[in-house]
């Protein structure tokens, strides 16, 4: 889906402002926002759709944190808006040596063994780097760790990385 930043902006302010009402209204308050999907991976190669997303977490408030692909175009949105920006890793997917998520239409973009998913992570929060598909070394910043909760393995990859974190 074609996206201008301009779009991108409104949609976050649009759907994250009323999402903090309704957690506001339980006595809640929001945390962090990311991007999911089509959208989130588009952003982390478009410097342009990231700063949209990075300014309409900022001029959401609250002191909202932006989780965005680690070493992608999320950071330097982030360092150039002024928000807070945590770098993400995952556990369950494949890179590609520019340091993006294989995309799931792919093969091999899934990471479907328990031990390939704590190896990888291991890696990733220990060493700062990711063996991309192709062999070579992409380094990274681990500030929060995605599992995919849509796979059959999910909750298997929890339990076996979560006590050697």
């Amino acid at each position: 889906m074609a996206i201008t930043p301009n779009d991108a902006y409104n949609y976050v302010l649009y759907q994250v402002g009323a999402l903090q009402a309704f957690i506001r209204a339980q006595g809640g308050k929001l945390h962090h926002v990311k991007p999911h999907g089509a959208f989130y991976n588009q952003a982390a190669k478009d410097i342009h759709l990231a700063q949209a997303i990075a300014q309409a977490i900022k001029d959401l408030g609250d002191e909202l944190i932006l989780y965005g692909l680690a070493s992608s175009c999320f950071v330097a949105a982030a360092q150039k808006v002024g928000v807070p920006l945590w770098q993400e890793v995952f556990a369950d997917r494949r890179y590609t040596p520019e340091g993006y998520l294989v995309p799931r239409n792919q093969a091999n973009a899934m990471i479907k063994t328990e031990d390939e998913a704590v190896e990888q992570v291991l890696r990733m929060a220990k060493e700062g780097e990711v063996i991309a598909l192709d062999g070579s070394t992409v380094k990274v910043q681990a500030d929060t760790l995605c599992i995919h909760g849509d796979g059959p393995s999910a909750l298997d990859f929890v339990r076996k990385i979560r006590p050697l974190l």
